[in-house]
Order: structure tokens, then sequence, then C-alpha cells
């Protein structure tokens, strides 16, 4: 970038020497030919630095310096003045000015000048930098994990959070979802307001209207008073539709049209009532592919997916599983009132060997039944709920690929199952959607694998 200098002064031939000088060691310079223009140009356009001349016919430089200043107070002005009015440059700098240099000009200080002005601009530019970056440290939030993607999903929230925008989180289920919808209402300019959640594949579709939107009295069989829904409940606030890609179609446009009208309607009620919400959707569903399939409204994607926040599953971030272990070992030692004073050096190596398919939810899971049952002060091998073999199929990242080949036929079957099980947290009829066999093929399999219950 060519940093752009102004250069104000009456006398021609001065303004042309000191343009052609200047623009030779590297700067854009732009000439003004009086106090007036000079303060006008600052007006019409950026600069980096204002070399301003004292002595001026139309406006003076004292004059032009007070509304350079008075419009942009952080540009650099330098006075230019001669010996006999050192003592008004002296007062320039009193109100403002940068410095002052003594005509005739000394060519390396001028240069020199110049130089430490726009190495202070790259400093103060640095340091907000900096500013930043600490401010982004300061995030409120529960999320645990120092690895770059966890980093870089601090850095997005952080970024995301103070705005209004819609947010759609998505990831594998255990993963944090919640946590990462909870850290984007917290760090709102709305965090003194309702967080209001709802899980949307938890209601079935027919009360899933009264749940989000309220109903009046009388409006179905059981609606004997008038009752708020979350939406209303969330007013000025935010509000996570959880698992939003269970909803069906139909609810879809009534959701869709809560969004664009930013007013609800309850069920039996013909009243439109104004809600300011905002709305953080999450799923971990792939909802631009339902939308390209039919079977979620790609407008409403649309509108929920203002913003994507993707949370990377366990596996992809092995290095946070010991903070994660020694979080939950404390937890869940002071829960069950054990006094355990740590995990074997083979059995954290072996969690963070284990693919985690159920993510954060399952190591959690797997801590506490590890507090519970551990017979000594430490957490040992023995102690885990995943053998030796089920370290060995993590094929991501213990072998990789390229050596399934290599890899019994029976034992990939299993693992897909039982991750795709897992990452649908137990519900059959999604795993054998996912994995396209029949419900009954499915239960077979797991009863085989000792998961039937």
């Amino acid at each position: 970038m060519t940093h752009q200098i102004l250069v104000v002064e009456d006398d021609p031939a001065h303004a042309r020497m000191l343009k052609t000088l200047i623009a030779d060691w590297g700067y854009e310079v732009v000439l003004a030919d009086d106090g007036d223009t000079g303060v006008e140009q600052v007006k019409s356009r950026s600069f980096d630095i204002v070399l301003l001349d004292m002595k001026m016919k139309r406006l003076s430089g004292m004059e032009a310096l007070s509304q350079i200043l008075e419009y942009n107070p952080s540009l650099p002005v330098v006075m230019m003045t001669a010996y006999s009015s050192v003592d008004t440059a002296v007062e320039a700098l009193k109100i403002g000015a940068y410095d002052y240099l003594t005509k005739p000009l000394d060519f390396d200080r001028l240069k020199l000048t110049i130089e430490r002005i726009l190495e202070r601009i790259f400093l103060q530019s640095e340091n907000q930098h900096l500013k930043e970056r600490l401010k982004s440290t300061a995030l409120h939030h529960n999320i645990l994990g120092k690895s770059p993607a966890m980093a870089a999903l601090l850095d997005t929230l952080n970024m995301v959070a103070p705005t209004d925008a819609n947010v759609l989180v998505t990831g594998e289920s255990g993963t944090g979802k919640e946590l990462a919808a909870a850290a984007l209402h917290d760090n709102s300019p709305r965090k003194d307001q309702p967080f209001v959640r709802i899980n949307c594949a938890a209601i079935t579709p027919t009360l899933l209207e009264s749940e989000l939107f309220g109903h009046a009295k009388g409006a179905f069989t059981g609606a004997d008073k008038k009752r708020k829904g979350k939406f209303l409940l969330a007013h000025k606030g935010s509000i996570l539709l959880d698992e939003i890609g269970e909803m069906t179609l139909p609810m879809q446009v009534k959701l869709l049209r809560v969004l664009q009208e930013k007013e609800i309607t309850p069920v039996g009620s013909d009243e439109n009532i104004s809600v300011d919400v905002r709305v953080i959707a999450a799923t971990n569903r792939d909802l631009k592919a339902m939308a390209t399939q039919g079977t979620f409204r790609q407008d409403l994607f649309f509108r929920l997916n203002v913003v994507t926040v993707t949370i990377p599953p366990l596996r992809e971030r092995p290095e946070d599983i010991p903070e994660l272990v020694l979080h939950f070992l404390a937890q869940f030692s002071k829960k069950n009132r054990r006094e355990i004073k740590g995990v074997a050096p083979d059995a954290m190596d072996a969690m963070i060997r284990y693919a985690w398919p159920g993510n954060v939810r399952e190591l959690m899971n797997a801590v506490e039944r590890a507090v519970v049952l551990a017979r000594t002060d430490y957490i040992t091998r023995t102690d885990l709920p995943f053998g030796q073999a089920d370290e060995l199929e993590t094929p991501d990242r213990a072998h990789g690929a390229g050596h399934l080949e290599n890899t019994p036929l029976s034992r990939i079957e299993k693992q897909a199952i039982l991750s795709t099980y897992a990452a649908a947290d137990g519900n059959k009829s999604e795993t054998a959607r996912r994995l396209g066999i029949t419900r009954k093929t499915l239960l077979k399999k797991l009863k085989q694998y000792g998961k039937d219950k």
C-alpha cells in the first residue's frame, strides 16, 4: 500500500520540489495551493500525513490546522515554518500538530519525520489488533479445548456473538452445539434477556407449533388456558432451535413466516404478536443437502444460515482430550464423592487413541463411569468402557483409510454401525436411515454387538 501525503503550500515552486522529492521516496503526493484547499482535500479523501505551510494568503496554516484537526483529530500534521515564526509553530504543537520543520527544510529530517509517523501509525494498528485478540480471549464461555480447531471456533464465536445475525450451529451429536449457542447469547447485547432452548425432535409435530408460538384457551383438547410459546418467552433475547433438521415441512413454513414477519400467531388465535428474538438453530444433519433433496425448505435454510458455526468432532482434536478428561474427572469425583487422584498413563493414552464417535458427551459419560467403578485412586485402562479392539477401530486416525483392505469386513461393519448409532444419539430409526439398512437388520446387528438395550 502506498502512503498518501498531502502538501499544503502556496509557493508553487516549493510545492513542486517537495512533490518530486517525496514521490521519489515512494509516497503518493497530493498538492493543495492554500489552507482552504488543503482542508477540502482532507475532507474529500484519506491521507496518512499532512505537510502544512504556516503562512498562506487565503487561509493561514494555524487556521487550516484547527479545521483539519476538528475534522480528523488522528491525522498527523507537520507544520512548515520559517525561523521567524517558530514561536507560532510551538503554538501549533499545543493545539495538536504532530511536529514542525523550519524552512529551508532539512530533507533528511523531513524523510525521517515521515518514516517515524508512519511507523507510529503501524504500531497503533498493531496495538489495536492485539487488543482485539485479547478481547477474543475474554469471550465468556464454558467450552474446553485449546487445539487450533477450537481456537478458530472461539474466534468465530467472538466475532459473531455481538451481532444480531441468525446463526446455524452444526456438528455431530455430542460435540457441544448447545454450549456454542449459549456462548453466542452470553456474549451478545441480549445477554441479560432470556435464552430459551427447545429440542424440535423431542416434541411431536402436532405439539411443536403450540410449544413455539403458544395457544389460546380452548384451541384444542386440553388447552384449558392461554399459554405463551417459546418465542414469546424469548422476546428481546435468543432462542435455540435444537435439532432443526427434524422439523416437518409444514412447521418449517410457519417458522419461515415468523422469521420474515417477526410476529407469531398462537394456535387457535387470530392475534398477531410482534417478537424480537435472535434465532440460533442447531443440527447434526446436512441442511444444505436436505434442501437440495426437498426435505428442508431452501428459503428457511438461507434465513437460518446467515452465519454457520461448525463444531469439530473430538476425533479431529485429540490434543484436547487430556484437558477434557481432567475436567470431567474433577467434576465427577466431587459429584460421586470419590477421591480419584488421576488417570494412569495407559488409560489416558487409550482415551487419546479412541475415536469417540459420540464425541465429548461419550467421553464425559466414560469418565463418570470410570470414576464410579475405579477400584484404585487412579483410573486405569480396565476402568474404561471400550477395549483394545475398539482402539484399533479408528481407521481415520490409527490406520488411515488406505489400510482398510487389511481390516476384516466384520470389524468395518461393526464400526460403521456403532459409530453411526452413537452419532445418531441412539436413535435406531435415524441410524438405519443413515446406513441405508432396514430397522430390522439394525436391531439384529445391535443385538449381536450387545447394544440391544
